[in-house]
């Protein structure tokens, strides 16, 4: 189980990660010339929600490396629950169905790190 929890904080690690990275990285312009839903948001909270990304995807494989740190690991994956769980409610407010399953799978996958780190396999 704990190797099924590495592969899949890591692959979530990496997504979060590079997401938060073009948020933080391109400009607001570009960004919401890529996609439509930014404009329901000021640049500033896209930038924020770029900061929530790269921290979450940090957390998620970082405080493992750290022994004494290790329990962050699923207060970081039960707070991308909490972000992504912002983000399915945005997807039905809007009413985008068809991008609604990519929220839900990293929502599920978020759960399943934070409920097998905390009762499953917990470090240490």
């Amino acid at each position: 189980m704990s190797i099924a929890l590495w592969i899949i904080a890591g692959i979530f690690a990496i997504a979060f990660t590079a997401g938060g990275i073009v948020k933080l990285t391109w400009s607001y312009d570009r960004y919401a010339a890529k996609l439509h839903w930014p404009t329901d948001f000021s640049p500033g909270k896209v930038k924020f929600m770029g900061v929530i990304e790269v921290l979450g995807g940090v957390g998620l494989i970082l405080p493992a490396l750290v022994a004494p740190l290790a329990w962050l690991v699923p207060v970081a994956a039960s707070g991308m629950a909490l972000y992504m769980s912002g983000a399915v409610t945005e997807r039905i407010r809007r009413s985008e169905y068809k991008d609604l399953a990519g929220d839900l799978l990293f929502l599920a996958a978020m759960l399943f790190v934070a409920w097998g780190r905390f009762a499953i396999s917990p470090f240490g």
